[in-house]
């Protein structure tokens, strides 16, 4: 560790600098300009090339994949599907769970869809939270809430919440795919304009 940190000084901008000032020491020193006191000289103006140079530039910060990303979020989704799987609801938000399931798993199949979500991260946070958040709780407050209005009949049911949840969330990902689509055909018009371009200039 010791080491590491002694080689690291070693390369760092305030040794270079020192360095450098402290060879024009040397210089002044061979040149007679000096004098006796050049040990002085030589170690003054290391110094103060070490407390003048520019401080050393934070590391780069070391975020994860984003193909790696969508790998875990394709394992929590086969997660909430065996969830899903195990709670019965009434046919017409489960015809609506089901379109939203297909249009996630269609979103996070691995291939070129996948590959353009990669390079969304605003489009992969908002995968990750309907997969993680959205989807679980509107389910399970459906599950819980049923519960009740067995106790208190009259009142909304429940079910109708759960179909406005669904629908809500099911056209966010069809916003979510629409873009990815439009994203894939600007990239496809920008390489044959690249390519006219550089076909002309042949």
């Amino acid at each position: 560790m010791a080491t590491n940190r002694f080689v690291g000084y070693l390369e760092s901008r305030k040794n270079l600098a020192g360095s450098a000032c402290g060879i024009g020491g040397l210089v002044l020193t061979f040149t007679g300009l000096a004098g006796a006191y050049w040990p002085v000289v030589v170690a003054g103006l290391y110094g103060a090339g070490a407390l003048i140079a520019p401080p050393e530039r934070p590391p780069l910060p070391d975020f994860p994949d984003p193909s790696a990303q969508l790998e875990e979020l394709r394992r929590d989704f086969a997660t909430l599907r065996a969830y899903l799987d195990g709670v019965e609801l009434p046919p017409a938000a489960a015809g609506r769970l089901t379109e939203l399931s297909e249009l996630v798993a269609a979103l996070l199949d691995p291939g070129w869809v996948a590959e353009v979500l990669a390079r969304d991260p605003e489009g992969v946070h908002a995968l990750s939270r309907a997969v993680r958040q959205d989807i679980p709780e509107a389910v399970d407050t459906f599950v819980r809430t049923r519960w009740w209005t067995r106790l208190t009949p009259g009142t909304e049911p429940p079910e109708r919440h759960l179909e406005r949840q669904l629908t809500l969330l099911h056209e966010e990902a069809d916003r979510l795919a629409t873009a990815l689509r439009e994203a894939e055909a600007r990239r496809q018009e920008t390489h044959t304009r690249y390519l006219e371009d550089r076909g002309r200039s042949q």
